[in-house]
């Protein structure tokens, strides 16, 4: 064989190599040795490779370029959040996600998937508790911002009934709304105006984007404005009282301010 007809072959073969190689995006269970947090959103860009793997030094900057690249959503509307977890460890730039349980800071009690914190394990899921949001809005295979604020109330009431420590200010409540918006933008269904149930039970119970089953990363950036509607409709959906005057001050793994 003539060695420009070989080079010729070589070079198809390593392009076709290189466009069918191994996602860097792929699905990957954490190892023993690897951290996740109490938020299903973090560890889904974690094991998807969006964010470190290990799950370890992250950056607000990592956080935020993942949050874009995996889910599409703006800085605009987690940068917050994201600078308030660097308290959670006492690195002055980046944090580990399994600090971010840390109770009161981002952490908040009356989760759809997590334990509260005097209820016992607050950093991993909980099917028990989950099981409200699995449920919820029967008949039909979608949840919408009716059913996100109903989980949300259900969710609260059966905290305050069990858990003598609950904390439910106005911060946790706009948290919880926020994170119930999250979930329903990033799945959410253009052809329907809501988020499958699939989808959304995947995302939460394996913490794994749900494209097998044929979800799409949204075309349009998700921002705090694009979000404000949703988050309105869920408010409406529930009654909601705070049963403080306001939240404990959190500033860092040891410092509490009541």
């Amino acid at each position: 064989m003539a060695p420009a007809i070989l080079s010729g072959i070589l070079l198809a073969l390593s392009i076709s190599q290189s466009v069918f190689s191994y996602d860097s995006h792929e699905w990957i269970a954490p190892t023993a040795s690897d951290v996740r947090s109490p938020c299903p959103g973090l560890n889904t860009l974690a094991n998807h490779g969006y964010l470190p793997r290990t799950g370890m030094n992250i950056s607000i900057t990592d956080i935020l370029d993942a949050a874009v690249a995996g889910f599409n959503i703006g800085p605009d509307a987690i940068i917050q959040a994201a600078k308030f977890g660097l308290l959670s460890g006492n690195a002055p730039t980046t944090l580990d996600l399994d600090a971010l349980k840390l109770h009161n800071l981002v952490e908040h009690d009356a989760s759809i998937s997590r334990n509260d914190f005097a209820l016992g394990d607050n950093l991993h899921f909980n099917e028990t508790v989950f099981t409200t949001m699995a449920n919820a809005n029967p008949g039909v295979d979608f949840y919408n911002a009716t059913s996100a604020g109903e989980v949300m109330q259900a969710r609260l009431a059966d905290s305050l009934a069990r858990n003598v420590n609950v904390t439910n200010t106005d911060k946790e409540f706009q948290v919880r709304i926020r994170e119930s918006a999250f979930y329903l933008s990033i799945f959410n269904n253009t052809l329907t105006g809501v988020a499958p149930k699939s989808w959304v039970q995947t995302f939460f119970r394996e913490e794994r984007l749900p494209i097998a089953e044929g979800w799409i990363r949204p075309e349009t950036l998700i921002t705090a404005e694009s979000l404000t509607p949703v988050e309105r409709l869920i408010r409406r959906a529930q009654t909601w009282t705070a049963t403080q005057p306001c939240e404990p001050v959190v500033l860092g793994p040891t410092i509490t301010l009541a």
